[in-house]
């Protein structure tokens, strides 16, 4: 980035072969960024994984933090040069772009919606298909994030907020801390990644997991970033998404812990305030893959359910491991700037 090396989390390089081949696929597919392009790679294993079809007519929501930001800063740069708009820069950089290209893609009838609420909007868009499905208006729905985020301006906000990490090749092997609710400096690393689920109502067959739980909560500003000390937000989530169920059955937490000092001890004070008779095993997967914003909240809920499938606690390697009893009941937090959280519970 300008000649100065940052740390961030890539696809790897048989995934971006495989983008770059649906890229060439379809001439209308050459000209969106790589958050569509990777929405519309991971929609399609899901589907052809849970064997839907088109006559299906399944919702579709798939939101971004960022959206079309590569393809936006593309455009962006071009007009300063010329002082004219590249014919396409509009609908390619739409935030709504994603779902529509994914139900193009997939050839279904029913209603695509993207959104935006910051790194929390994977999951929104898992509430919002509960709440479609329940409404019986659909029967089937999509859900899900994508981030393609590394980008120069993208990354330089992150090193604006003082919130991103900083090279050191003298440090141990572990650039990202999060979940380490001691370190002294900010470690967040942004990682690009899509991921969704299939969501259907009721007991099915082919079903890996279940929500039993689900809650969701906002937290009045103090500033454009804030989260209180005890992330007051998490325990009221985390309260919704228990209900009647006893906080000493849930197994593990999967936390949302960017990385940062702030933001993983608030958390983690919020999980000891609602859990004070037994702290469950808590991980996260952000040391490993960065933080995906917007999608990073669905890769936790595929964290859980491989935890679900295979009966095998997923640690984080420098955190003192307390492995759980037992692989039943998994929350999942989310959370993103303005304090808008969301927990998910999921079950065998």
């Amino acid at each position: 980035m300008f000649d100065t090396e940052v740390l961030v989390s890539k696809l790897p390089v048989s995934a971006k072969k495989e983008i770059k081949a649906l890229r060439a696929s379809d001439s209308k597919y050459k000209s969106l960024d790589d958050s569509v392009l990777f929405a519309i790679y991971t929609s399609r294993k899901a589907v052809e994984q849970v064997g839907w079809k088109p006559s299906d007519n399944f919702g579709i929501n798939i939101g971004s933090s960022r959206g079309a930001t590569q393809l936006f800063e593309k455009h962006h740069e071009a007009f300063l040069k010329t002082n004219k708009a590249n014919t396409l820069s509009s609908p390619t950089t739409t935030l709504g772009n994603i779902s529509s290209w994914v139900a193009h893609d997939l050839q279904t009838q029913g209603p695509e919606i993207s959104h935006s609420i910051t790194c929390s909007t994977a999951l929104h868009a898992l509430l919002n298909g509960i709440a479609w499905i329940n409404s019986g208006m659909c029967d089937k729905f999509l859900v899900g994030g994508s981030e393609a985020p590394l980008t120069p301006f993208t990354i330089a906000q992150m090193q604006a907020l003082k919130i991103y990490a900083k090279e050191n090749k003298n440090e141990a092997s572990y650039p990202c801390l999060a979940l380490d609710v001691d370190k002294t400096k900010n470690t967040m690393i942004l990682g690009e990644a899509a991921s969704v689920a299939c969501l259907e109502q009721g007991e099915k067959e082919n079903a890996i997991a279940k929500i039993i739980g689900l809650g969701y909560a906002t937290e009045i500003l103090e500033h454009n970033a804030s989260l209180s000390t005890n992330a007051d937000c998490f325990q009221k989530s985390m309260v919704m998404a228990l209900g009647n169920l006893n906080p000493d059955e849930i197994d593990i937490i999967i936390t949302h812990t960017p990385g940062t000092i702030k933001g993983d001890l608030s958390e983690y004070n919020a999980i000891k305030k609602i859990f004070c008779n037994k702290i469950p095993s808590f991980t996260t997967n952000k040391w490993k893959i960065g933080h995906s914003l917007g999608a990073s909240g669905m890769l936790s809920v595929e964290m859980a359910v491989l935890m679900l499938m295979y009966q095998e606690f997923i640690s984080v390697p420098f955190i003192e491991e307390i492995k759980p009893k037992r692989i039943k009941n998994i929350m999942i937090n989310a959370v993103g700037f303005g304090g808008n959280a969301v927990s998910i519970l999921l079950s065998k």
